[in-house]
C-alpha cells in the first residue's frame, strides 16, 4: 500500500517504467483523472451546504450525517481518482490491460441511496407540516 502511494508523488519512479506511450493516452488518463477529481469536490461541496443551508430535519441529526457521508464520499473519490490514474498510467507504459474497477458502481449505488434517502426525508417532512 505505501508503495502505491509513494508512486502518486514520485513522477521520475512512474516514468521509469515500461515505454513512454502515446501522449494522446497520458492526456485522456489525465481528463479522467480531472473528471474523478470535479465528482469529488462536487461531493465535498454538497456536504458542506447540506451542512449549513439545510433546515433542521424530521429525524434528529439526520442533516449531519448527510453532510458527514457527503464529505466523506468526497475525500474517498479524490483518493481513489489518483490511485486509478497512477494504476492506469503503469498499465498504459507496460503496454497491459487497463485496470478494471468497481469504483464506479459503487459510487453510483451510494448516490442512488442517498438521493432515496433525501427523497424519503422530503416526503416525511412535507407530510409533518400538512
Amino acid at each position: 500500500m505505501w508503495e502505491a502511494i509513494r508512486r502518486w508523488f514520485d513522477p521520475a519512479d512512474l516514468r521509469s517504467v515500461g515505454e513512454p506511450p502515446d501522449y494522446r493516452f497520458s492526456l485522456a488518463n489525465e481528463r479522467t483523472f480531472l473528471a474523478w477529481l470535479r465528482t469529488g469536490l462536487a461531493l465535498v461541496g454538497g456536504g458542506l451546504a447540506a451542512a449549513q443551508f439545510l433546515p433542521p430535519l424530521p429525524m434528529s441529526h439526520l442533516r449531519e450525517v448527510i453532510a458527514v457521508a457527503l464529505l466523506l464520499l468526497g475525500g474517498i473519490v479524490a483518493i481513489r481518482a489518483v490511485d486509478h490514474w497512477a494504476r492506469t498510467e503503469r498499465a498504459i507504459r507496460l503496454g497491459e490491460e487497463l485496470p478494471a474497477s468497481r469504483f464506479p458502481a459503487l459510487l453510483a449505488l451510494a448516490v442512488g441511496a442517498g438521493a432515496v434517502l433525501l427523497v424519503i426525508a422530503v416526503l416525511v417532512r412535507a407530510v409533518g407540516e400538512g
